[in-house]
């Protein structure tokens, strides 16, 4: 006889009992590992979000105390900018400063005896115009530093030989005759001079007015220009006029 197995199926034990719950079940489980694996992710996404928001909050706070200190030491960059710009101009006026006092002192020594001056100004630059100035107009043909002399002479050989004197001084390195002229007496310059005087007594007497020029030292900073070479300027000529004969007294 053929034996019947009177066990349901379902109540059978073995590798051939067949699932009670059918493929539902793992749809089931997928889905619930599908949702813990996003779970997962999600947390992570947002833990490193936090992370990222943290760090970036301190980097802030790193920021606002590093200004914040930029701040306390900006008056010492100050200063320090301060200081070295007046560094440079006490070494700019150094660089550019003029010895007049040994320019004068060597005048006194080789002005001659036949030569007086009524007037007598020294300039570093054409843009300087001191009160009661001489009032040369070969002055503004020279940038640097230069005297203008105004006086008179003994005669025209007596202005010649001052010229040639001038440029003995240490420095000087041309003589500029603005205008020699013989006046006729009567105490004013003739021949259009700028600046009147009474030295002209006498028909021999020569007025003068002279541009002493030192285009080797610097230029001084008014000219804007500092430590830079003077331009060469035209030579001037000596203009001798007489409206007399000279050596009448």
């Amino acid at each position: 006889m053929r034996p019947v197995d009177l066990i349901p199926k379902e109540e059978r034990a073995g590798a051939r009992r067949p699932m009670r719950g059918g493929p539902l079940a793992y749809i089931v489980i997928g889905a619930l590992v599908a949702a813990l694996v996003g779970l997962s992710v999600l947390v992570v996404t947002g833990n490193q979000i936090s992370d990222s928001k943290a760090e970036i909050v301190q980097l802030e706070e790193q920021t606002a105390a590093a200004e914040a200190k930029a701040r306390e030491l900006d008056a010492y960059t100050q200063f320090h900018s301060v200081r070295e710009q007046r560094t440079a101009t006490i070494v700019s006026l150094a660089d550019s400063r003029f010895d007049w006092e040994r320019v004068m002192r060597e005048l006194s020594l080789v002005l001659p005896s036949d030569v007086w001056l009524t007037n007598l100004t020294g300039s570093a630059s054409p843009a300087v115009t001191p009160d009661g100035g001489g009032g040369v107009g070969l002055r503004a043909s020279i940038a640097g530093p230069a005297l203008e002399i105004v006086g008179c002479a003994t005669g025209q050989d007596a202005v010649a030989g001052f010229v040639q004197t001038l440029k003995e001084i240490d420095g000087v390195t041309r003589v500029g005759v603005q205008v020699s002229a013989l006046g006729g007496g009567g105490g004013s310059s003739e021949s259009g001079s700028e600046v009147a005087s009474n030295c002209q007594t006498r028909k021999f007497i020569a007025q003068f007015q002279i541009a002493v020029a030192f285009d080797a030292a610097p230029i001084a900073p008014e000219t804007g220009v500092p430590g830079a070479e003077a331009a060469p300027a035209p030579e001037a000529t000596a203009t001798a006029t007489s409206t007399e004969g000279e050596g009448e007294g």
